[in-house]
């Protein structure tokens, strides 16, 4: 048990800490917002936009074309997990769980994460609106830029693990297995030829800035609130 998590333990006043070190997390937190901020600031340019939308037309010319039945299969059940309609009501359970639990930390901080990750999506599809790539394994409506189930996939397995298991070496494994989620979410975009490779790349970067920084937050207000920790 780490030092922090030991804390934790013995204080009566916190039932969950969030995370164990939480400069770090801030730090990582401000990183990644600002990697995606770097893409969506490049993206309003016209220059650089030009740039990687040349950069992404060759990735998705050199990489579209291979397709394996499997892969495909499994692509398309990611896209599933990352849709509305599975995505809701998995946060709505998790978030009936965590407030029968009576975790207010992590009840505050899983919301927290939603609450900073879902307006953001639409709203800079709509003031983006990059065309998608011209792919017929998929039908999408709505803006390329950034990635929605790149941000969701990334907020909910990122802020699952911070919400649910305490830090210390037994989560290390479990964060890890969060990010390949998110990774794997964002890949299978790409592969499906519904986004252009930047699209969820700022997308990963955004969701799991939001998901860090919510639980950051509300750690730093918990331990204002509790000085002896």
């Amino acid at each position: 048990m780490d030092r922090a998590t030991g804390e934790a333990s013995g204080h009566h006043g916190i039932e969950h800490l969030l995370l164990g070190d939480h400069r770090w997390a801030e730090r990582i937190a401000v990183l990644l917002w600002a990697v995606s901020g770097a893409l969506f600031v490049a993206m309003a340019i016209p220059a650089t936009r030009d740039v990687i939308d040349a950069f992404d037309q060759w990735f998705y010319d050199a990489t579209y074309p291979i397709k394996w039945g499997l892969l495909t299969a499994v692509s398309r059940g990611m896209a599933f997990l990352g849709s509305a309609v599975f995505i809701w009501p998995f946060r709505l359970v998790v978030t009936a769980y965590l407030y029968v639990k009576r975790s207010r930390a992590a009840l505050s901080a899983w919301v927290l994460a939603i609450l900073f990750s879902e307006p953001l999506i639409g709203t800079m599809k709509a003031a983006y609106g990059r065309p998608r790539p011209p792919s017929d394994l998929v039908v999408e409506v709505t803006g390329s830029f950034p990635s929605g189930h790149a941000v969701a996939g990334a907020v909910t397995a990122i802020s699952l693990v911070i919400v649910l298991v305490q830090p210390g070496p037994a989560r290390r494994n479990l964060e890890i297995a969060a990010a390949g989620f998110a990774v794997l979410m964002a890949g299978t975009r790409v592969y499906l030829g519904a986004h252009w490779l930047t699209d969820v790349f700022a997308g990963v970067a955004l969701g799991a800035a939001c998901a860090i920084g919510a639980a950051a937050i509300v750690q730093r207000f918990i331990r204002a609130k509790e000085p002896s920790l």
